[in-house]
C-alpha cells in the first residue's frame, strides 16, 4: 500500500483459493507459486504422518538445507520482478500512484 506496486505475496490467498477450487489457471493468474504451496502442504501432512508412524526421519536432510531455502528465495525474487515489470507495463505512473497509500 505505501508503494502502489504489489508485494512478492499479493494475490497468493486468491491463488490458494482458486486451488482448491480446483481453477488450476486462475490461481496460477493470481499467483504461480498457490498451487506450488498447496501441494507442498499436502506433501508435508503425509511425511509427517509417515514420520510419527515409523517413528524416523524422512528427507530431512533436503527439507532443512540452506541450498532449498537460496533456492526458492531466488525463484521468488525472480518471479516477481517479472511480475513488477509486467506491472509497470500495464499501468501508468497515476494508476500506480493512486494504488499507494499517498494519493
Amino acid at each position: 500500500m505505501t508503494t502502489g506496486f504489489p508485494c512478492p505475496s499479493c494475490g497468493i490467498t486468491k491463488s490458494l483459493v482458486y486451488t482448491y477450487k480446483g481453477n488450476i489457471e486462475k490461481a496460477i493468474n493470481y499467483h504461480a507459486y498457490g498451487p506450488f504451496v498447496i501441494t507442498f502442504c499436502f506433501f508435508i501432512i503425509i511425511l509427517f504422518s509417515a514420520e510419527l508412524i515409523t517413528k524416523k526421519k524422512y528427507l530431512n536432510k533436503y527439507l532443512y538445507s540452506k541450498k532449498l531455502a537460496y533456492f526458492l528465495a531466488i525463484t521468488l525474487l525472480l518471479y516477481h520482478t517479472y511480475r513488477l515489470i509486467h506491472f509497470v507495463k500495464d499501468n501508468t505512473l497515476d494508476d500506480i500512484k493512486k494504488e499507494s497509500i499517498w494519493y
